[in-house]
């Protein structure tokens, strides 16, 4: 008879694989939904996204390497860091954009590739971060995470023409739909990090949230749009 510890360890796995499950059927629904021959769109290179945003400054730039590209599979990609007057930390800005997924090519999860990477997460969840200049709020998710004694914190959400959303199962699902629509499955993977050590949790939240108030414009001008 199995014991009580093995029936919490089974009941703890349980709702896990459930929404393991789930969204490798969203994956692959949305996967089947999108059309092969796909609209054509224009779309600028990332690299000529603005260095200077309000009184954000780039103050430097990270070639993605190639072996994270092998894995990645990103149409183009951005590794830059920006800093501000009296700013405490730099603020770091990825973004990886895939002009199709019709082949299987999608954006991989920040969520997974970090403990890859060797980092632990502390706390997770979404956070709603107002943006003034679009009158609008967009809801992110949010970690904090640690290697050794270095903790950082993360945000990311999924950009497409049509729309900011922070979950994965919700991107897989509108992929589907907006696929169908406009026959069209490019997206967007967007990362903000910001190091804890040094400015305070609290700190950090703060520069990211301006970041992205003011950044955000830009990503929307920069992004192809519907």
């Amino acid at each position: 008879m199995p014991s009580n510890s093995s029936r919490a360890i089974s009941s703890l796995k349980a709702p896990a694989a459930v929404v393991l499950s789930v969204f490798l059927v969203a994956q692959a629904a949305a996967y089947y939904a999108i059309p092969k021959t796909e609209t054509s769109f224009s779309v600028a290179p990332l690299a000529e996204f603005p260095k200077q945003i309000d009184s954000w400054t780039s103050v430097a730039e990270y070639p993605v390497e190639s072996e994270v590209q092998a894995v990645l599979k990103a149409t183009d990609s951005l590794n830059r860091s920006y800093s501000r007057p009296g700013s405490a930390a730099a603020v770091n800005l990825f973004v990886a954009f895939f002009r199709s997924q019709a082949t299987g090519v999608a954006p991989h999860s920040p969520k997974n590739c970090l403990p890859g990477s060797g980092y632990a997460p502390l706390s997770s969840g979404t956070v709603n971060i107002a943006i003034p200049a679009l009158g609008q709020s967009i809801e992110v998710n949010r970690y904090v995470v640690a290697k050794g004694d270095v903790r950082t914190l993360v945000l990311y959400w999924y950009q497409t023409p049509k729309r900011i959303v922070a979950s994965e199962y919700a991107a897989k699902f509108w992929l589907a739909a907006d696929s169908i629509r406009y026959h069209r499955s490019d997206t967007s993977l967007v990362r903000i990090v910001v190091p804890i050590n040094g400015v305070g949790e609290e700190r950090a939240d703060a520069l990211a949230t301006m970041f992205i108030q003011s950044a955000l414009p830009a990503l929307n001008r920069q992004l192809p749009r519907l």
